[in-house]
């Protein structure tokens, strides 16, 4: 599983504002999306396809009665993507009035960082993906998390075809 932890940073202020974030791996990268935005992090159940979907939708899952769809993140990222093993994990995430979920390689932590440690997104990034989808890199000790901007992951035009398929 995964812990909480609280980044350290020197002397920095208790009372500074603190980002709370689910880390995950993706492609041997680390990755953070708000925590206010993440609704649960499931284990990998059977994911029924669903025919003439865009290429980074994997197909549907049942969650409790909900259709939800399921999206690939290392396809909507052009990585080379893995197999589905025991750590990869579904984050089920909503965005705008949509709720789906993201396959990741791992689900690290929970991890709070302060603000004043995330930088805007470089304009030439160290990652491979686009930096349209990054929010700013939070910096704690050697480590950059990329922060995704979980808005512009999937487009309006995206969201509302997705949407139609459950």
């Amino acid at each position: 599983m995964f812990s909480i932890s609280e980044a350290q940073f020197g002397n920095k202020d208790v009372s500074e504002s603190l980002l709370q974030l689910v880390v995950f791996q993706l492609s041997g990268e680390e990755f953070g999306v708000e925590i206010m935005k993440v609704q649960e992090i499931i284990r990998i159940p059977e994911i029924t396809q669903i025919p003439q979907s865009p290429d980074f939708v994997e197909g549907v899952i049942n969650l409790r009665g909900k259709v939800i769809v399921v999206v690939n993140l290392d396809k909507r990222f052009n990585f080379t993507s893995k197999e589905v093993d025991d750590h990869s994990r579904i984050v089920v995430i909503e965005i705008g009035n949509s709720v789906l979920g993201m396959i990741v390689d791992s689900v690290n932590e929970v991890l709070r960082i302060p603000k004043s440690s995330v930088d805007p997104a470089p304009e030439l990034t160290t990652s491979n993906v686009s930096r349209d989808y990054i929010k700013g890199v939070g910096k704690i000790d050697e480590r950059l998390l990329i922060l995704l901007d979980l808005a512009k992951v999937m487009t309006l035009e995206e969201l509302e075809k997705i949407s139609d398929l459950t």
